[in-house]
């Protein structure tokens, strides 16, 4: 693995995507995801610049974070339980995948014990798979309102997960819904919401296209995550 190769060709690909789109390549942050990778690789992409992670597991962050430079920040960006929400609050600065109002006052409940504000992005089911986690759009935007009246979260934006397609355009109708639902949140709102958490390694490009703020990059940064010696 090449990872200083590899990060110039992603940086390459956003700027290309954002110039398409008409956007400033700044405008679009990219995310890490150290999934099944160890402390020193998450230490080399440090020296190369990059600084915001993230992490699908709160067992592997509590186990992995401390080893890392204390200035990178972290996002949780996979599914959290709710028996998780008290070490996610002292591990991570953003949940992306907050998917239920259950959750969300969960998370409440514990940042007022802890005393503290946490940003949060709303998880979307974007597509209605059974497989995934996530809000449905009608839900909501139905409790939408709800959870931004929880005093301890701040509502940064949506996420999603889209359908896995070999062909990145077939992906596009889902990005371009999660956009037009921040719409609708933000007119709920009454104000802008900065985030779409939307695009990983193999669909990042449309997603910048359809207004990705967030790309959550993997494989193209990492390659293949190893797997266990016992697999």
């Amino acid at each position: 693995m090449d990872l200083a190769e590899n990060l110039k060709t992603v940086q390459k690909r956003i700027a290309e995507a954002a110039s398409r789109a008409g956007r400033d390549p700044s405008s679009v942050t990219l995310l890490a995801v150290t999934k099944g990778q160890g402390p020193e690789v998450v230490q080399e992409a440090a020296r190369l610049g990059l600084t915001l992670f993230g992490e699908n597991k709160v067992q592997e962050a509590k186990a992995k974070i401390p080893l890392c430079p204390g200035r990178l920040r972290w996002h949780m960006i996979g599914h959290l339980q709710s028996n998780k929400v008290r070490d996610a609050l002292r591990l991570f600065e953003v949940i992306e995948g907050v998917d239920s109002l259950s959750l969300a006052q969960d998370i409440n409940r514990r940042a007022e014990q802890a005393a503290k504000t946490i940003p949060i992005l709303l998880e979307v089911n974007i597509v209605g798979e059974a497989s995934k986690f996530g809000y449905p759009p009608d839900r909501l935007l139905s409790e939408f309102a709800e959870i931004n009246r929880l005093p301890r979260l701040e509502v940064h934006g949506l996420m999603t997960i889209p359908p896995w397609s070999p062909v990145p355009e077939k992906v596009r109708p889902a990005f371009r819904r999660l956009r037009r639902l921040k719409d609708e949140c933000e007119q709920i709102l009454g104000a802008p919401l900065p985030h779409l958490s939307m695009g990983m390694t193999g669909d990042f490009e449309v997603a910048i296209e359809e207004g990705s703020t967030i790309v959550r990059i993997g494989t193209a940064l990492f390659g293949e995550r190893r797997k266990p010696a016992n697999d």
